[in-house]
């Protein structure tokens, strides 16, 4: 394992699940946040690039720290090497939190 813990973050965000890979998580000084800083991309010199994570390190350019609401978040790991940053579709058995992560599919039917 590297000497700086690596961790992948899997959350909500207007209807798609985001995955992205940061060296620092934490409780956000905002409360019912979390703090995402450090954030690990891919190396722009690689010879074969990644579309989807390309969008990403634009969406995250310049961004020093991001804080998530807590209830949008699905989970958190540290793994041993960063993979792929990616955004998919929110389908499937997500469960949205009460009133807010996925809007639009709270509605009684």
């Amino acid at each position: 394992m590297s000497s700086k813990p690596i961790y992948r973050i899997t959350f909500v965000n207007r209807d798609k699940i985001y995955e992205i890979y940061a060296h620092s998580v934490g409780a956000s000084g905002i409360p019912g946040f979390v703090e995402i800083a450090e954030l690990s991309f891919g190396e722009r010199s690689a010879i074969v690039l990644d579309p989807g994570e390309e969008g990403l390190k634009n969406e995250f350019s310049g961004v020093r720290r991001s804080h998530v609401p807590m209830h949008h978040i699905i989970r958190i790991d540290e793994v041993e090497k960063r993979g792929t940053a990616r955004v998919s579709e929110a389908e499937g058995n997500i469960a949205p939190f009460p009133g807010t992560a996925l809007p639009g599919r709270n509605t009684p039917s």
